[in-house]
């Protein structure tokens, strides 16, 4: 009878850590997922702002933005500024500042 116990609770452990592994296996592909579509995402809004030409013409207007903390406003970074909230809506919460130092980032 011990013999038919061992192999049941052997039984038992080859369920139990299968359903474990299934269970991080799902777990990791839901994160992983969730991860690569904030990623596209991003990826997507910075790459279509990188190739807009709007946006990289106001790079020394961003860079003199950045170094007078805000008292030297360019022509070229206020329009794209305003582009950049136009393709982005999801940046409108973004300070000017901060839009700036991305536009130095691209």
């Amino acid at each position: 009878m011990s013999r038919f116990r061992l192999l049941s609770a052997a039984a038992l452990l080859a369920v139990a850590a299968n359903a474990n592994a299934t269970s991080l296996i799902v777990t990791t592909d839901a994160i992983v997922g969730a991860l690569k579509a904030t990623s596209d995402a991003s990826s997507d809004a910075t790459s279509s702002l990188r190739d807009n030409k709007v946006v990289r013409a106001a790079r020394d207007d961003a860079a003199s933005f950045v170094a007078s903390d805000g008292a030297i406003r360019g022509v070229k970074l206020e329009s794209a500024l305003v582009q950049i909230r136009q393709q982005a809506p999801q940046l409108n919460a973004a300070t000017d500042a901060q839009l700036a130092q991305a536009i130095l980032a691209i």
